[in-house]
């Protein structure tokens, strides 16, 4: 079908701004990209799965100006021991990362990649993401792979001694930055992979992960610092059999952020988890858009994600469960709760089931409401300060979600987060 002219002229605008980097072993990847990305436009607020977020700001050829954010507190994650990867305004920075050696694990700069003979990310890179549009199309993840700058290919080949830690810092009020990380984990192997950092003014961001039989992934991220900042993250994910991927992300702060999440469980007895906490004040609108696709026998998914909102602020869930046919014994689970803190904050949600198997056990539900009023007055009756006790009842909504995190030093870290954010808005 022909693009509407609004749409057409949009999409070239925007790609008449940017440059195809040239990187040799990745340029038929990146040619195929952008043919995708023609073809299906940008995105635009008829398009279904962004009707409650405005794509306007994420397409148009310059990026808003984002303030950078000062603050003398710790990064998130600055306490636990990890090998640190870090981009500043999306190039990679060799001197405030560490050597990037470490044992169980491969890891190479994307650049590098075409440097070497038979690199296993030359036939990966943009695979995951190519097969994400059908039956719903990611024109922003296409743009990603056509254009990103830098990012990181790392294949797990064992069980790496700390968690690998990707940071994204941002020192340019007007930096666009495109970022495109692949992950293999091979047969047995673990890891951990950590990411936190606003990255840039407007920062888009690929992840595509491929889990082998038997092979376990964590990944925990952390967005937030300048508020001001816009982002568009993909994650995509496929995992073979007996392989476990548990992710979560913690949100606070942000103008604009979306988060999309695919993923598709291709082996039995396969184990994938999503997790969002999410803390929105005032001038902010937070996706998350989740799609699991159940392809195998006994699989179990979970998506587990709650939403703070006060002062105006907007939370938006759309996930779905696609169970296909032969997939039985499936287990899949949905929930997306939020918690409106004041009556000018909304949420907005759209949660989907699609199953053509008869052996399955899948649910969703969704809810919106407000502190529990009895719950307050239990704590208020035994001495507990208004602001306090409200702030207790808000860490109890959000346990389910940072349940999650298996890690419970990096629980710990997250709840602390979350902890000190509302302390600073009390009253």
């Amino acid at each position: 079908m022909a693009l509407d002219d609004r749409k057409l002229n949009a999409t070239e605008e925007r790609l008449a701004a940017m440059t195809v980097p040239d990187v040799g072993c990745t340029k038929t990847a990146r040619q195929s990209a952008l043919a995708r990305v023609r073809a299906m436009g940008l995105p635009a607020r008829r398009d279904e799965y962004w009707k409650f977020t405005r794509p306007d700001t994420l397409v148009q050829p310059e990026a808003p100006k984002a303030a950078v954010f000062a603050s003398d507190e710790a990064w998130v994650f600055d306490a636990i021991d990890r090998l640190k990867i870090v981009f500043v305004d999306g190039v990679f920075n060799a001197d405030l990362s560490d050597d990037l050696t470490l044992e169980g694990v491969e890891i190479d700069r994307l650049e590098d990649v075409c440097c070497q003979d038979n690199h296993w990310a030359e036939d990966f890179y943009g695979t995951l993401e190519a097969n994400s549009h059908d039956p719903v199309e990611r024109p922003l993840a296409a743009l990603n792979t056509a254009f990103a700058g830098d990012g990181v290919t790392i294949r797990v080949t064992g069980k790496p001694s700390k968690p690998i830690s990707l940071i994204y810092t941002h020192e340019s009020e007007t930096s666009d930055v495109f970022l495109h990380h692949v992950v293999r984990v091979e047969s047995g192997a673990e890891a951990t992979i950590l990411e936190n950092g606003p990255a840039a003014a407007r920062f888009n961001k690929c992840f595509e992960i491929d889990i082998a039989d038997g092979g376990t992934l964590h990944h925990i991220r952390a967005q937030g610092r300048d508020h001001e900042r816009r982002a568009a993250a993909h994650m995509f994910a496929r995992l073979g059999k007996e392989s476990v991927y548990k992710s979560f992300t913690l949100t606070v702060n942000g103008v604009l952020t979306r988060n999309e999440t695919v993923i598709e469980l291709t082996g039995d007895d396969a184990v994938a988890h999503v997790a969002g906490a999410c803390l929105g004040d005032g001038d902010f609108h937070h996706d998350d858009t989740v799609f699991i696709t159940h392809d195998a026998v006994n699989c179990e998914s979970r998506q587990v994600f709650k939403k703070v909102l006060r002062n105006g602020a907007t939370g938006v869930f759309q996930g779905k469960i696609l169970v296909k046919p032969g997939a039985q014994k499936t287990d899949g689970y949905q929930i997306s709760q939020s918690l409106l803190l004041d009556d000018d904050s909304q949420f907005l949600a759209k949660p989907e089931l699609e199953i053509y198997a008869d052996d399955v056990a899948c649910s969703h539900g969704s809810t919106s409401g407000a502190i529990d009023e009895d719950a307050l007055f239990y704590l208020r009756a035994r001495g507990v300060p208004k602001d306090i006790a409200t702030d207790l009842l808000t860490l109890a909504f959000l346990a389910e979600a940072v349940d999650e995190i298996e890690n419970e030093e990096i629980a710990d870290e997250i709840n602390g987060r979350l902890e000190g954010w509302l302390e600073r808005r009390r009253g």
